[in-house]
């Protein structure tokens, strides 16, 4: 595999990531995805959602913020805001079990697509 094929295969998985972070956070808010995906910040709910799946994206995908920012069409400050706002709100316990279960679900997720086992207890 040459250089080039290795960095496409490293956007797309990290693409695959973000989107599975991305449909995971909205399941998650019981949102429509269009309203992540607008332009605009959109309501509370929206927003929280879209800061919860760049976070996602970021922590348990080891996304830098500059590649969360391309795949979610923010800037890379944007995401670093989101990340810091979600980290703080960790604090409430059952936010902590509900980001917790969702980073969980998406490494298995993941993994299982890759063909790999997935890690328990990570």
């Amino acid at each position: 595999m040459n250089s080039e094929s290795g960095q496409s295969q490293t956007v797309l998985h990290a693409t695959a990531g973000a989107r599975l972070a991305e449909v995971a956070a909205v399941a998650a808010a019981r949102i429509p995805l269009s309203g992540l995906r607008s332009a605009t910040r959109g309501r509370k709910p929206v927003a929280l959602a879209r800061q919860t799946a760049m976070y996602l994206s970021h922590v348990a995908f080891g996304l830098s913020l500059t590649r969360v920012g391309i795949c979610f069409g923010r800037d890379r400050t944007t995401v670093r805001h989101a990340c810091a706002l979600i980290e703080d709100r960790r604090d409430d316990p059952g936010l902590e079990l509900g980001l917790t279960a969702l980073e969980a679900a998406l490494l298995a997720t993941m993994a299982k697509l890759r063909g790999q086992p997935a890690e328990v207890g990570r």
